[in-house]
């Protein structure tokens, strides 16, 4: 299985594209995951491959169905999220090409589609979540949403826009919107077990 040094014994595996809506260039993500992987879990996986900060809620979304972390303040205004944590990957998206969202920041609202591009056998040496490729860097949290970042971009290319040293140094520098790290990536999941 093309390289992937990583047991999931008789569990299928999924090949994930991680794409941020309305991301122009996209930024995306590719992931080969167990199909039997907790959303919980998958959560964690895209938090550390785009990498956001995962210091705001999120959800999945199928449909009308929404799965997260259950807030009991919420269970009697008639707002039913399912728990995360009793779902897998495959519940949700049974099959190849079936998609789901992703929502991280309810205020900055940074939507994720995910497309089970493949799935693949079973594969006894699989032992860890891999990212095979992707491509752009990934928006700081709290910028605001795509718009917001979009925005902000502007900002930094123009040395004459009044915001111009703020935002810069808000951002800590300059920012490469190519950058994408591969082995930096993997470097973060490292410690994902399967």
């Amino acid at each position: 299985m093309i390289g992937l040094v990583e047991s999931t014994g008789s569990v299928s595996l999924y090949q994930l594209k991680i794409t941020l809506i309305y991301s122009d260039p996209a930024i995306w993500r590719r992931v080969v995951v167990p199909a039997n992987f907790k959303l919980d879990r998958l959560h964690q996986v895209i938090q550390r491959v785009m990498p956001w900060t995962d210091s705001h809620l999120h959800q999945f979304i199928v449909g009308r169905t929404c799965y997260g972390r259950p807030d009991p303040e919420f269970a009697d205004k008639g707002s039913e999220t399912l728990n995360e944590k009793h779902y897998t990957i495959a519940d949700i998206a049974p099959g190849a090409k079936k998609k789901f969202i992703y929502e991280y920041d309810f205020g900055d609202g940074w939507e994720h589609e995910i497309v089970v591009e493949k799935v693949l056998p079973p594969d006894a040496g699989f032992k860890r979540v891999i990212c095979l490729a992707g491509e752009n860097a990934c928006p700081p949290d709290d910028c605001g949403g795509i718009g917001g970042y979009y925005e902000m971009l502007k900002i930094i290319a123009d040395p004459k826009h009044p915001d111009h040293g703020h935002m810069k140094e808000w951002l800590g520098g300059e920012r490469d919107l190519a950058r994408f790290d591969l082995d930096e990536t993997n470097d973060a999941l490292k410690r994902f077990k399967a």
